[in-house]
């Protein structure tokens, strides 16, 4: 009997024991499963974020082109912390510019220069369309020039040498790759932006004054302070963007199938997507520039270095970065370096891309990207033209750095007659219909047109 008892106490243990490591298997299974789900559900969240970011964050980049970095170093360098209250105030300002340009184009299936020309007299296109072409030129012969200056800080070459090389590269970037690779590069070159943000806040700050000056206005009735904060709103706020973006979400819209007999088949859904793309590409772009200006302020000015004049003065903002390696100023050279180029690379392109959509649309010509050569030559042949044009102008001696920030100027006063227009072909509902701007809208964008407006007279009575 106790024999008995015995084996069926040990059968019913073998039992419990087997169903105790089922039990445990199976716990093991739904946690793996639990977490490979939540896993999957993250990765579907990241890529529909990342999937949002398109013309937005593209433009928000490229914002911050050479010329800008120049710009806002040259801002640092000479007033301090005076004008960082700027990227603070601006970014409302920049938002509701481009989300309105954005909007026009994603609404009408046309850039900016094909509303205008569908809705606006031939004299009023051709002026848009020369000054977008005018400014973009003098910009992209610019940054070829500092995309160059920059390159010699850490290769030995002839500077004709280099601005062919990079001239090159970009025309065969822009000419024949496909747009689908061509944004996804953009993309990535975006990320040179973090050199400014990593040395912002790996350098001592006086927090409580860099804190009130972004916050606090401070203004000079001077030429010097009113024509440095010209070249700041000219190089946020500035022509190309508003071409390219409205040609950009055409192109977006292309690609997924969007425009159907010409007419683009959008809702609100889209909309908000769109805005979501541009808000978060104007506050990183507006964020770096308040980290560059904070640099500037902190590593130049503090050092008495209140005038840019090379690529080298500008690269010594990111020496405290690296000041504890070895060969520090070479170090920091190579990521100014690094940062220039990559933008370059990206505004270029940019710069170079809106002037041409401007001028295809004027003239009926076929215009996107995602065109072989052969199927778009009117509008490749501005790309090409433009940017050898610009790339000549570097052969005028002119000092590339300061033909950075008076580039920037340019675009200052050539931005407030095209804003002029986009107020009111957004606010339009005979172009816009439902999706015509609403009161914050057009209240954002007339205080840039005055705003803008009032500086660029302001500077011109100082002269």
């Amino acid at each position: 009997m106790r024999k008995v008892f015995l084996m069926m106490k040990n059968s019913l243990l073998q039992r419990i024991e087997k169903n105790d490591q089922l039990i445990v298997y199976c716990i093991q299974k739904q946690l793996i499963m639990s977490v490979k789900h939540q896993v999957e559900n993250q990765t579907k969240k990241i890529k529909k974020f990342f999937g949002l970011l398109g013309p937005g964050l593209t433009t928000g980049a490229a914002d911050d082109d050479p010329s800008g970095i120049a710009t806002y170093s040259q801002t640092g360098a000479q007033f301090g912390y005076a004008q960082l209250w700027t990227a603070l105030y601006m970014l409302p300002f920049m938002t509701a510019v481009q989300e309105a340009c954005a909007r026009i184009g994603m609404v009408t299936g046309k850039g900016l220069t094909g509303v205008i020309k569908e809705h606006y007299s031939k004299k009023i296109l051709y002026s848009s369309v020369g000054l977008v072409v005018i400014a973009n030129t003098i910009n992209i012969g610019a940054d070829i020039g500092a995309m160059a200056a920059a390159a010699q800080l850490i290769i030995p070459a002839d500077i004709v040498i280099l601005m062919l090389f990079f001239t090159i590269s970009i025309l065969t970037l822009e000419v024949f790759t496909s747009y689908r690779v061509y944004s996804k590069v953009l993309k990535w070159l975006a990320l040179s932006l973090l050199a400014y943000p990593l040395t912002a806040f790996i350098i001592d700050q006086p927090w409580k004054e860099v804190l009130k000056a972004s916050i606090v206005p401070h203004f000079e009735f001077s030429f010097n302070f009113l024509f440095i904060i010209t070249g700041v709103f000219g190089t946020t706020i500035t022509p190309y963007m508003f071409f390219w973006q409205a040609s950009q979400e055409v192109e977006e819209e292309n690609e997924r199938g969007l425009i159907q007999d010409g007419k683009p088949n959008i809702g609100w859904r889209h909309i908000h997507a769109m805005r979501k793309d541009n808000s978060i590409g104007m506050v990183i772009s507006e964020f770096t520039t308040w980290c560059i200006i904070l640099v500037g302020g902190t590593v130049l000015h503090s050092a008495h270095i209140t005038d840019i004049n090379t690529a080298a003065d500008a690269a010594k903002a990111l020496e405290p970065l690296v000041q504890s390696f070895p060969n520090s100023g070479l170090i920091s050279k190579i990521i100014f370096a690094t940062g220039i180029i990559g933008l370059g690379l990206l505004a270029v392109p940019v710069l170079s891309g809106s002037a041409s959509y401007a001028v295809s649309e004027a003239f009926n010509w076929n215009a996107s990207l995602n065109l072989k050569f052969t199927k778009a030559k009117g509008f490749y042949m501005v790309i090409i033209i433009s940017t050898l044009i610009g790339l000549c102008m570097n052969f005028i001696v002119i000092n590339p750095v300061k033909a950075l920030v008076y580039t920037a100027v340019l675009n200052g006063v050539a931005a407030v007659p095209l804003l002029f227009l986009i107020i009111r072909i957004s606010a339009s509902e005979s172009i816009m219909g439902e999706f015509k701007s609403r009161w914050l809208s057009k209240s954002l964008l007339w205080a840039t047109f005055f705003f803008m407006a009032a500086a660029s007279i302001a500077m011109f009575f100082t002269i």
